[in-house]
């Protein structure tokens, strides 16, 4: 599926940050920083552009080849790594960040990428994410119709317990990231930071 959709003329998603990276990536800790379900690389090198030294996860070849793209037209690196996110290995105590932008993953699978997430950062490090709600199926805006693939504040905070929230809330707020995703919409918001090993 993602394959077909990066395959389109131009950019599914736009070719400009998520807004919630963009108010927020100066919180993040600097350094080495991994975008999961990167897609066509809007995000990994807008962050590349601030100075981070960005590898781009995603399971489309496609989209990697458009984020490798995007890098050189702005003139930055970003390396790119092919796989699935249920069984990518995220290396242990090696992120200086890490950020997951509308990756729909299923809940069992979210559970255990969340927990390679905690792993994986360093002391100090953060991880940002920002996904849509079960209450998105009323708006119908992105993100599809699998409520699994949704996920709650309250969840989250049972999945990154351990980690410190920064910020953490759902709202509702109105997108405009290309054709897929436009309009009001329920989305939940996170910061968190890594202070206990």
């Amino acid at each position: 599926m993602w394959n077909e959709r990066y395959r389109e003329t131009g950019f599914a998603y736009g070719t400009e940050p998520n807004d919630f990276l963009f108010e927020n990536f100066n919180k993040l800790k600097r350094g080495k920083v991994l975008c999961l379900g990167e897609g066509e690389g809007r995000n990994a090198v807008f962050l590349a552009s601030k100075g981070f030294d960005v590898t781009a996860v995603d399971l489309s070849e496609v989209g990697l080849e458009k984020t490798l793209g995007l890098a050189e037209q702005n003139k930055v690196t970003v390396k790119t790594v092919c796989a699935d996110l249920s069984d990518f290995r995220i290396d242990e105590n090696y992120w200086d960040s890490i950020v997951s932008i509308w990756v729909h993953l299923g809940s069992v699978v979210r559970r255990v990428v969340h927990q390679k997430v905690f792993s994986g950062l360093k002391t100090g490090g953060t991880f940002l994410l920002e996904a849509y709600t079960p209450q998105q199926l009323e708006f119908g805006t992105g993100g599809g119709k699998q409520v699994d693939k949704m996920v709650s504040l309250n969840s989250l905070q049972e999945e990154l317990k351990g980690l410190d929230f920064e910020i953490g809330r759902e709202i509702i707020r109105e997108i405009h990231e290309g054709k897929y995703h436009n309009g009001q919409s329920a989305v939940v918001q996170v910061l968190v930071r890594k202070y206990n090993v």
